[in-house]
């Protein structure tokens, strides 16, 4: 049973991702209403509850929040959940800072989840490529 949670979370995350966005969520907000968003987004993450720390991660990845960068870093580190850092590792891509593309790309070669380790070197790769806004 375990098997099969992890790649359905995954495709449900890629593929309501894929749905609620059909375009950036950063150009219909002002700025101010921006930093509010991301500020609520940025407590979140250190909620506790896995699903709101994952939906976080995915709409501050959405939001291009650099401000997110350490959080996720934090979250891709130290969370005992391997969807959450998943989580993590792909926000941290999507926003594409060096600091957090850095942490990916070691956390694919150092978590201890081999799971987490394969998603952050195609994560990673992906980013190489050019393809994390797809």
């Amino acid at each position: 049973m375990k098997k099969f949670v992890l790649p359905f979370f995954l495709f449900s995350l890629i593929l309501s991702t894929g749905f609620m966005y059909a375009g950036s969520p950063s150009g219909s907000v002002s700025a101010a209403q921006k930093e509010v968003i991301v500020e609520s987004l940025l407590n979140g993450l250190s909620s506790g509850n896995m699903g709101l720390m994952v939906s976080s991660a995915q709409f501050l990845a959405e939001y291009k929040s650099v401000r997110s960068v350490i959080p996720l870093m934090q979250m891709l580190h130290e969370s005992e959940n391997e969807e959450s850092r998943i989580a993590a590792a792909l926000a941290l891509v999507k926003i594409g800072d060096s600091r957090g593309v850095f942490a990916v790309r070691q956390a694919a070669h150092f978590d201890e989840s081999e799971q987490v380790r394969d998603m952050c070197m195609k994560f990673y790769c992906a980013y190489l490529c050019g393809k994390t806004d797809q």
